[in-house]
């Protein structure tokens, strides 16, 4: 990492810990390796906020997965994108062929080969808060074809009154990104039976 880069990273850290007073809570020991972050999505902060919540040998190898179209927009998101947060951009309107197209999976499941952990929002867009909305199958079939690889639980609270969905502006609270116990999907486990667990882990995390 340049020196630029740890500069960045360091201003981003600590200016969202800053805008946040984000406090990490650990269910289990934080560990290296392949593994997968399922969180509630709320706000643009959340994938900043988990990524800073990490002790720092692992934000490195911990890429957020997210809209190739929204980091695209500006430089600075492009920047902030590939050389801070490492971001595993995924294309939603791709012009490739058939056999790609019908792959979204295989650029996660190729970074979880090499080792990289990765941040995922399976409800697939932001909600209000209140309650996590169903989650999309995405994270059924990378269990399902990654058994090995633990996924774990962070439920984000507060975000959703610090940058509500639709506002730009920040509100001084204080947030909390909570840790849970790793799991895996079973050998039999059925879409809608994982799904429904998974979310509901995530649920048992709230305050």
């Amino acid at each position: 990492m340049s020196l630029t880069q740890r500069f960045a990273t360091t201003l981003i850290v600590g200016a969202t810990r800053l805008l946040t007073g984000v406090q990490a809570r650990w269910r289990a020991e934080p560990q290296a390796g392949a593994r997968i972050y399922f969180a509630n999505h709320s706000s643009h902060l959340d994938g900043a906020v988990i990524w800073a919540s990490l002790p720092p040998l692992l934000r490195p190898r911990t890429r957020a997965v997210a809209a190739l179209d929204y980091w695209e927009k500006s430089a600075l998101r492009r920047y902030l994108a590939k050389r801070v947060f490492n971001v595993l951009m995924i294309d939603r309107n791709p012009q490739q062929s058939r056999e790609q197209r019908n792959a979204p999976l295989q650029p996660l499941l190729d970074a979880l080969d090499t080792g990289d952990a990765l941040i995922l929002f399976p409800e697939g867009t932001r909600g209000e808060g209140e309650s996590i909305a169903p989650f999309k199958s995405g994270l059924y079939h990378l269990a399902r074809q990654r058994p090995d690889v633990a996924l774990v639980p962070v439920y984000l609270e507060n975000l959703n009154r610090i940058l509500p969905k639709g506002s730009l502006m920040i509100v001084p609270l204080l947030c909390s990104a909570i840790f849970g116990a790793p799991m895996c999907i079973a050998s039999e486990e059925s879409r809608d039976d994982f799904l429904l667990r998974a979310r509901q882990a995530l649920e048992e995390l709230a305050p």
